[in-house]
């Protein structure tokens, strides 16, 4: 569990739930981001509901609980009239890793919670998802994620960084330019729990970004593998198991899609905001929210491109099979035409009849000979004018 009051620029870490019940505990200029695992979040919700009660005025629906406990869901988006919740899907650590962990006994119930690994190189296992849920309020962010929490622990870093260095570095842009100071923290610390929950959507959808070029390099080596005509491909599994988390992928992408495309719309009904700051602020959101609804429509149209090269090397390699397939055989027919007339020949020569021309004379066998040579070379010519002896080129 890990809980932040953010205020501007500053950021405090919090070790307790109970301190933020108390009403005044969080203060008109600051909110807070309460980050917890579904473990933790099921023994803590009555604290956690607590909190919002004093902050928000408000508690979660038992819908919306169930939803953030659940660790099958699916990515989508949901709202009441004060607060919204949407769950995305992230890739799961790499390898079994389980950054979040402490100890062993963590690391191996994290791993027996975790779905079937998928079988196939490396890469084709990191397509594992789990689902992050967060519940956006006006001053309360809360996020519940799967055991391991690698993206909260990695967010969180990169927050407590950027709050450190604002308050090292804000006094100095403050006295050159108030204005250019105000732009600086805003680009490094998120404004609003809203701000803060696309910021960290942003780093899950990053990792599906990264995961192209892996998949990319280990498609492009089958598919060279594939159009090889002299390789024999084996592979076939591994093949099949890559086209399904392919599409695998493609349907976790779509339902980031519609969760994101959801949020926006909801946004875009709110009603315009009264003051210049706060129309700024909404306008930040929303490009937060284009951009990350850009980066998911990147993905899925590489994912698109990669099951359509997949698709056309396979049928590329049927092809050239079928291709080489008919060059063996065309030979093949080729050295039967040109024996045919001499096994004609030699059974002529072969029968049991007492007079036969050019048997009983000295250079009869030779005159055979060179007859079927001769009938062999014309062949061979002719086929080779008709170019079917002839290599298809590659």
């Amino acid at each position: 569990m890990r809980i932040f009051k953010i205020t501007g620029s500053r950021v405090d870490e919090h070790d307790a739930l109970a301190p933020l019940a108390a009403p005044g505990a969080c203060g008109d200029d600051s909110y807070l981001w309460l980050s917890l695992t579904r473990d933790e979040f099921r023994a803590a919700l009555v604290a956690v509901q607590g909190i919002l009660q004093t902050v928000c005025g408000t508690q979660l629906v038992d819908l919306h609980v169930a939803d953030l406990l659940n660790d099958q869901l699916p990515s989508h988006y949901d709202y009441t009239s004060l607060y919204d919740v949407l769950v995305f899907r992230r890739l799961a650590a790499r390898d079994g890793a389980m950054p979040g962990a402490a100890n062993q006994a963590d690391v191996e119930r994290a791993r027996a919670s975790a779905p079937a690994t998928r079988g196939g190189p490396p890469v084709l296992r990191r397509i594992d998802t789990r689902p992050v849920g967060f519940a956006v309020f006006d001053r309360v962010l809360l996020s519940v994620h799967p055991f391991d929490a690698a993206m909260r622990d990695a967010y969180a870093a990169k927050l407590l960084a950027a709050a450190s260095d604002g308050i090292n570095g804000s006094t100095a842009q403050h006295n050159a330019d108030p204005a250019l100071d105000a732009r600086a923290v805003s680009a490094r610390m998120p404004t609003s729990p809203a701000d803060l929950m696309l910021r960290v959507v942003n780093q899950i959808v990053d990792g599906y970004l990264d995961l192209r070029r892996d998949l990319t390099t280990q498609l492009d080596h089958w598919q060279a593998e594939l159009i090889e005509p002299k390789s024999r491909f084996t592979n076939w599994g591994a093949l099949m198991e890559a086209r399904q988390s392919l599409r695998h992928l493609g349907n976790i992408c779509e339902d980031q899609r519609s969760a994101v495309q959801d949020w926006i719309d909801s946004q875009e009904t709110l009603p315009e905001p009264e003051t210049k700051p706060a129309q700024r602020e909404r306008d930040l959101l929303m490009v937060r929210s284009r951009d990350a609804l850009e980066h998911i429509e990147r993905v899925v149209n590489h994912v698109r491109r990669l099951e359509q090269n997949i698709e056309t090397a396979v049928q590329m390699h049927f092809s050239i099979q079928s291709h080489r397939t008919n060059d063996i055989m065309r030979v093949l027919t080729v050295l039967t035409a040109i024996f045919l007339p001499l096994n004609l020949i030699a059974g002529i020569f072969g029968m049991n009849f007492e007079f036969i021309p050019l048997v009983h004379k000295s250079d009869g066998f030779w005159l055979a000979m060179g007859s079927m040579l001769v009938v062999a070379v014309v062949l061979v010519l002719v086929f080779w004018r008709k170019r079917y002896l002839t290599r298809s080129a590659r």
